[in-house]
């Protein structure tokens, strides 16, 4: 026997950590991804061709996991701001961490959506209230994130074009995803000013959102082009430029479904047709950009398959990109009653169940083992990543 060195006990969990405090330490906001991945699914389950009501008790049970697991995340990373806040602040100077903050109003959002959708079945009828409170928060959030991360990019991250990803839509995306939820609350809510006023807000949120979303996407068709892809430990960020497109569709069939009862009831019912007609139209269009976006995704993948891709927190890209888009196709079934649509959106509900089986499976092996319990911005300066260490930090874990 060499050294001193006891074994290490496979058994116990976090054995690859020098003692357990390191998950609080080390605890980075991208393990909300997973909420996402989960909540969406659960979404998704319900609505599949034929064996959809069947599933919902399934699509119960994921959503319950979500939430509890949004929960011990919140708890783990406001621990990690009260007993290692000098070293949690540092993620506002890393080019790659700080994206992944969009992840915790993306993840309440699809907890928000669960919330109404199973709520009736799991809890009184104050649920529609709680909906409407977290909605806020979210929105609140989501603003925050969707200036205030570009703000840092602006002034203190060192950043070249060769080292853009998708990861930089994350704080954008939030919005939308935020507005697309709000069009799915406003129909649940009894008073029809309040209505009108998540509406609008929804629209507006959508705005603040897309537009950006799509320059980037404009900025990161070049990038690829004139850098090529990125590293393996990156390799799902290219299904992330699918989000922005699929929650854009959504946002605008959920919202135009809405438009027509909602304006009316205050004067504008030919705003209200109009609005559903931009909607479908625009919703269709984006659906479109989006099946060259799924095309080409998968390609970039499969050639990242050639040489193995290490595993990390990042390969829940996979997973939420995917269900926002199946999620979309369902709904552009329901609003030009096109059964093509609901049988797509069940290929892909097939593709993204068996995704998250892989992706869950190891990110629970992972967990117990302790070594995706690593944050790239404590060995970092606190004044800004250069593109290497950023990379570095994202395989180890992230």
């Amino acid at each position: 026997m060499v050294g001193n060195k006891k074994p290490v006990c496979r058994l116990r969990p976090f054995f690859m950590l020098e003692h357990p405090r390191e998950v609080v330490r080390q605890f980075t906001p991208n393990w909300f991804a997973v909420v996402m991945g989960t909540g969406i699914l659960a979404l998704a389950l319900p609505q599949m061709s034929g064996i959809g009501p069947a599933l919902r008790p399934i699509g119960v049970g994921l959503w319950s996991v979500a939430l509890a697991l949004f929960l011990i995340f919140c708890g783990l990373y406001a621990a990690r701001w009260m007993l290692f806040g000098h070293e949690a602040r540092r993620i506002f100077g890393h080019n790659v961490a700080s994206m992944f903050i969009g992840t915790i109003p993306m993840a309440l959002s699809t907890l928000i959506n669960g919330l109404l959708v199973f709520g009736n079945g799991l809890f009184a009828e104050a649920y529609i209230s709680l909906a409407y409170g977290l909605w806020w928060v979210d929105v609140a959030l989501s603003l925050a994130c969707g200036v205030g991360i570009p703000y840092l990019m602006f002034t203190r991250h060192e950043i070249s074009l060769d080292s853009m990803t998708a990861v930089w839509l994350l704080p954008v995306v939030a919005a939308e995803v935020a507005g697309a939820t709000g069009g799915f609350l406003a129909p649940h809510l009894a008073d029809t000013h309040v209505q009108s006023v998540v509406l609008i807000t929804s629209y507006v949120l959508w705005s603040y959102s897309v537009p950006v979303a799509l320059s980037m996407l404009a900025i990161l068709i070049l990038r690829m082009a004139l850098y090529k892809l990125p590293d393996e430990s990156m390799a799902a960020s290219s299904w992330l430029a699918l989000g922005p497109v699929g929650t854009g569709a959504l946002g605008m069939l959920v919202m135009g479904g809405d438009a027509p009862a909602i304006f009316t009831v205050h004067g504008l019912a030919e705003l209200g047709l109009v609005a559903q007609g931009i909607g479908v139209v625009s919703g269709l269009v984006l659906w479109g950009l989006g099946v060259w976006w799924l095309l080409l995704a998968l390609l970039i993948t499969a050639r990242y398959l050639k040489n193995g891709i290490p595993f990390n927190l990042g390969w829940w890209g996979y997973t939420f990109p995917l269900g926002v888009y199946t999620a979309a196709t369902y709904r552009l079934g329901i609003m030009l009653d096109l059964a093509f649509f609901g049988y797509i959106g069940t290929i892909l509900t097939i593709a993204l169940t068996c995704m998250w089986l892989v992706v869950a499976g190891r990110t629970l092996a992972g967990a117990w083992a302790g070594h995706l319990f690593t944050s790239p911005c404590i060995a970092a300066p606190d004044n800004g990543m250069g593109k290497a260490a950023c990379r570095a930090g994202y395989s180890d874990g992230r």
